[in-house]
């Protein structure tokens, strides 16, 4: 996992991650997150039962695990969902989606993609193809400029890792309205 992204995720958990470093050594980090006295739940949260989701949903981030559990939230709610990890397979499949007549209701693309195509220039590319199309930008980087000013790139939502699912299924909502 990236270090901003965990960091993001210790940092929303109120916790805090400490370094050290020895050259020619190695580097060990320390991650403290408080303990909590609230059960673990043993399914998914009750509020993706009552979501009616429906239409398909193309969704590009680099990170295996992401793609992996964000596919199976989706395809849990109710969506069709075609995971990908750079911006050259969103623009492949989003074009053949478009040949085939079964288009995409939805994108979501994460904003950095290291050694790939990342979210920005790849919504650059979809607009070209299709004004209309609804894209939604995520993150690990809640305060990037391009996450608050999200409008002005042509997406039409913005959401923040780690997901929260409320937050994912009312964000999906409002896009695909």
């Amino acid at each position: 996992m990236g270090l901003a992204m965990s960091y993001s995720i210790i940092k929303n958990h109120k916790g805090h991650i400490t370094v050290e470093s020895l050259e020619g050594k190695g580097t060990t980090f320390c991650l403290y997150i408080p303990a909590s006295a609230k059960s673990l739940p043993r399914d998914f949260p009750k509020a993706i039962d009552k979501v009616e989701s429906k239409g398909r949903i193309l969704f590009m981030d680099d990170e295996k695990m992401i793609r992996d559990v964000t596919g199976a939230l989706l395809t849990h709610m109710g969506y069709e969902v075609s995971c990908v990890s750079d911006g050259i397979e969103v623009i492949e499949l989003y074009q053949k989606a478009r040949e085939e007549n079964k288009s995409f209701s939805c994108v979501i693309l994460d904003l950095t993609i290291p050694g790939g195509m990342g979210g920005k220039r790849t919504m650059q590319k979809l607009l070209e193809l299709d004004p209309k199309i609804k894209v939604i930008i995520s993150s690990g980087y809640g305060n990037d400029p391009l996450i608050q000013d999200f409008q002005k790139y042509g997406f039409k939502g913005a959401i923040t890792k780690p997901y929260k699912i409320e937050e994912l299924i009312d964000t999906l909502q409002r896009t695909i309205k």
